[in-house]
């Protein structure tokens, strides 16, 4: 492409849809990826249009007309990994209604993942690795023909048949230097919980973490990256006043990883006088009763602990740095702290037992949180969880969409998933009762009525109602 006077651009960011109907369900946060790409294409000068597709029910026919009508210069498209095929029909459908569109695919797994699937997929003309936000620019430069495709780093395309490698980009150490996200162009009032409008945010990015089931390290950077505390308590005052947030919800993946990071911010909030609860997820081993107590103190209502299992055996293969009894005091602390407790575990990891399966449901049962997570072990590309259900031999799933974490995508043949996931649904049978639901309904805050709503939800299938259990979050946010 010759090189010239850059010019504006209409560009189209999508979030697929998931690979089942279903699964629309599991969809309520607005994509902040996308807010952020949005915002830094629009301060380029640049037309934007935002489709979140799972938590809108925006299909693959609604796509088609709306590029069509659109006719957007380029069309970038995420994806994780169980929405990876969709990204790739997502990118047909743009092809097909608008030929002359460049398609750029990003996300975490294309970042990860082998990405000779271009060669067979002439409609991707590049994938993006990484952070995107320079890159997304960089892109937009060279199809208003001020720059070479070659000299965009972080980037993969074909060419003759031939895939050409740029550098890696390094990731963005100034997070400051971001614009806020761009949620202007997404309807939040449609993404309202109880009629309550709810902000993601991120105060930093990188995990120095080393979970072996897990991807972020490979795709965010294991080196921790803040925003500066008055950065972070001026998006929440913004967010507050621009969109009317009733909460924000912090997605950094461990919140607390930086005790000063985490303290500085509550004192700008406490110091601005910020009425917005808001909430977080974070490792036990990075928290104590004090920090807990601040945290609530300057509005935090709730949080979220990755305790991942109940058995000592099972957190040291999954290389988890926190010890049982660490997880057991982090819970205690929240809980006097005033905080609801919302704790994540992963089940089926290869070491996984029935002895080690039932110590978890005991785990759970001791120390009573007020919800949780129950997900089913799933190696992901490149991790070492992948690397040694390979080394084992057990027979691994081909098909992306199954890797959501509620479905089984390998064979353990030391606890079979289907046992694991009849105790899985016993537990949760026995944990959302009427009395459950009762219970959170009269705490009265945004997080127990989301509470509400999981147990409801679980009560609907428990009742083999699936129509409704599956359409039923996306009823209560009318």
């Amino acid at each position: 492409m010759p090189l010239g006077e850059k010019r504006r651009l209409k560009i189209a960011l999508i979030s697929p849809p998931p690979a089942s109907q279903w699964a629309f369900v599991d969809y309520q946060n607005p994509t902040i990826g996308l807010a952020y790409l949005a915002a830094v294409l629009e301060k380029e000068g640049h037309e934007v249009k935002v489709f979140d597709c799972p938590p809108l029910h925006v299909d693959y026919s609604q796509i088609k007309q709306v590029i069509g009508r659109f006719l957007p210069d380029m069309v970038g498209i995420t994806s994780v990994t169980a929405t990876f095929n969709s990204a790739l029909k997502v990118a047909q459908i743009a092809k097909q209604a608008h030929p002359n569109a460049f398609v750029v695919l990003g996300g975490p797994h294309v970042t990860i993942a082998d990405d000779s699937f271009i060669l067979l997929h002439p409609e991707v003309d590049v994938v993006v690795k990484g952070e995107g936000e320079q890159t997304i620019l960089d892109l937009a430069a060279y199809v208003s023909g001020k720059r070479n495709l070659q000299d965009v780093v972080g980037i993969t395309f074909a060419k003759n048949g031939q895939l050409t490698h740029t550098p890696n980009r390094p990731c963005i150490q100034n997070l400051d230097d971001l614009p806020f996200p761009a949620w202007h162009l997404f309807p939040l009032i449609k993404y309202r919980i109880f009629h309550k409008i709810g902000v993601p945010m991120l105060t930093s990015r990188g995990c120095g973490s080393n979970c072996s089931f897990c991807l972020i390290p490979r795709t965010a950077g294991t080196t921790f990256r803040a925003r500066t505390p008055a950065s972070v308590a001026k998006e929440m005052e913004y967010v507050k006043q621009q969109y009317h947030a009733d909460f924000v919800t912090f997605n950094d993946e461990i919140f607390t990883y930086d005790k000063e990071h985490v303290l500085g911010i509550c004192q700008e909030i406490k110091q601005r006088k910020i009425k917005l609860p808001w909430d977080c997820q974070t490792r036990p081993d990075l928290i104590s009763k004090e920090l807990l107590q601040t945290m609530k103190s300057a509005n935090c209502q709730s949080i979220n602990f990755g305790i991942e299992s109940g058995s000592q055996k099972m957190l040291n293969i999954m290389r988890k740095p926190a010890t049982v009894e660490q997880n057991t005091l982090a819970i205690s602390w929240a809980k006097e702290a005033g905080l609801s407790v919302t704790v994540s575990l992963v089940l089926g990891y290869p070491g996984e037992t029935q002895e080690t399966l039932m110590q978890t449901i005991d785990f759970i049962k001791k120390n009573k949180p007020d919800d949780l997570y129950l997900f089913l072990a799933t190696p992901f590309p490149s991790t070492p969880l992948r690397d040694a259900v390979t080394d084992l031999g057990w027979k691994m799933s081909q098909d992306w969409n199954s890797y959501e974490m509620q479905t089984a995508s390998f064979e353990n043949p030391l606890i079979p998933f289907e046992q694991i996931n009849k105790a899985r649904e016993i537990f949760y049978n026995q944990l959302y009762s009427p009395q459950y639901i009762i219970r959170h309904w009269f705490k009265g805050t945004i997080y127990s009525k989301v509470m509400v709503e999981n147990g409801l939800h679980q009560l609907l299938w428990r009742f083999k109602l699936p129509w409704l259990s599956s359409n039923f979050k996306r009823l209560v946010r009318l």
